[in-house]
């Protein structure tokens, strides 16, 4: 028996390492972006629900952007609050900025995907690039560098959506480590040819790319996953494009008590379940082999058998997990919090398990 757990123990060393060095080394070990601006038009997708404070704040960072031609679509989806009033004001204040007034409708009520292909059908240009209303670019070149990586083919471009450090915060490092390794998968992924999901506080896509899968009809009554799912179902190894130019970034506030984590987290698992299959597999088994590469090794150890090939093993184990997540990091500028790697990483682990058992019994609320 223990000689078996002992192989699968190493069966599972070699799935982690096939993941983190052949996989998410494609992002990891890539040459540096550069920029090539582009002569395209480009509309900026905003939709707000309830966000008065930070509209105030982040609108103007977004009307103040160093490019050519570009128009801001800011949707107000029936706030209770100020924010379409506000909205109302930076339309009188910034001649490209476009107001398009969401009401509650019986059908879609709550639904955030509606609010959007509102907005995405009064964009005046073709090439959209969206955010969140709680965020805001790292820099006025940000349209630049995230429409830079748009050819006559790629019409897909996925970017970074970071959160903000909060110093002596230990739940920050965790939601950024997160961030960090969620971005390396799925950029890995699109390199590799096998796009499937995307973050809607930075990316973009031309219009053509929405009607062609039918916008978000497929998966409309799934309240959450209006840029996950989108991008599982319209992208594909021709049309996708990667930007990970340090201008490129967006950051927002993170969560600053584990019960709004959780409750995010809960979210953003949910829509996983509605992936296509190939990504359902690839995800589960990461996460299995993540799971196992815990417990198997207690089980050994507490018999004292093979202790010190099972050791070496954990140790090569961490080197080369290690070394791809550094460099991943190095990319994005989280190399803080690769310090706290391996207490992180079982952090994360346990809690993505709780979070599954969870949703398995009580769905997760949604959109605002």
């Amino acid at each position: 028996m223990l000689l078996s757990i002992f192989c699968l123990f190493i069966a599972v060393v070699v799935v982690q390492f096939l993941y983190y060095i052949v996989v998410f080394g494609k992002f990891s070990f890539a040459k540096p972006q550069t920029v090539t601006p582009k002569n395209v038009p480009i509309s900026v997708i905003v939709c707000a629900k309830n966000e008065e404070e930070n509209v105030k704040r982040f609108v103007p960072l977004l009307a103040e952007q160093n490019y050519h031609t570009f128009e801001i679509v800011l949707i107000d989806d029936a706030s209770s609050d100020s924010t379409l009033e506000i909205f109302e004001e930076f339309e009188k204040q910034y001649s490209n900025i476009k107001l398009v007034k969401v009401e509650n409708n019986e059908a879609f009520w709550g639904n955030k995907k509606f609010a959007l292909t509102l907005g995405i059908k009064a964009a005046k240009y073709d090439f959209l690039l969206f955010t969140d209303a709680d965020c805001y670019p790292t820099s006025k070149d940000w349209i630049t560098n995230m429409s830079s990586q748009f050819t006559a083919k790629k019409n897909i471009v996925l970017g970074y959506g970071a959160y903000e450090k909060i110093a002596n915060s230990f739940l920050n490092k965790i939601i950024r480590f997160e961030t960090l390794l969620t971005a390396t998968q799925y950029f890995s992924w699109a390199k590799i040819g096998k796009p499937y999901m995307g973050v809607g506080r930075n990316m973009a896509y031309k219009r053509e790319e929405f009607f062609k899968v039918r916008g978000f009809m497929d998966h409309m009554k799934i309240r959450s996953g209006d840029d996950d799912l989108f991008i599982n179902q319209a992208a594909t190894a021709a049309n996708t494009a990667i930007c990970y130019l340090p201008d490129s970034f967006t950051y927002s506030q993170p969560k600053t008590s584990f019960k709004e984590w959780f409750t995010q987290k809960r979210r953003h698992v949910s829509t996983a379940k509605h992936y296509k299959l190939f990504d359902r597999n690839q995800l589960s088994v990461f996460y299995i082999s993540q799971m196992l590469f815990l417990t198997l090794p207690i089980i050994l150890l507490a018999f004292q058998f093979q202790w010190i090939a099972v050791l070496s093993i954990i140790g090569f184990r961490y080197i080369f997990a290690w070394i791809a997540m550094g460099f991943a990091a190095g990319k994005l500028k989280e190399k803080d919090v690769m310090y706290w790697f391996p207490i992180i990483e079982i952090i994360l682990i346990f809690t993505q398990l709780n979070v599954f058992i969870t949703n398995m019994f009580n769905k997760p609320v949604h959109w605002k």
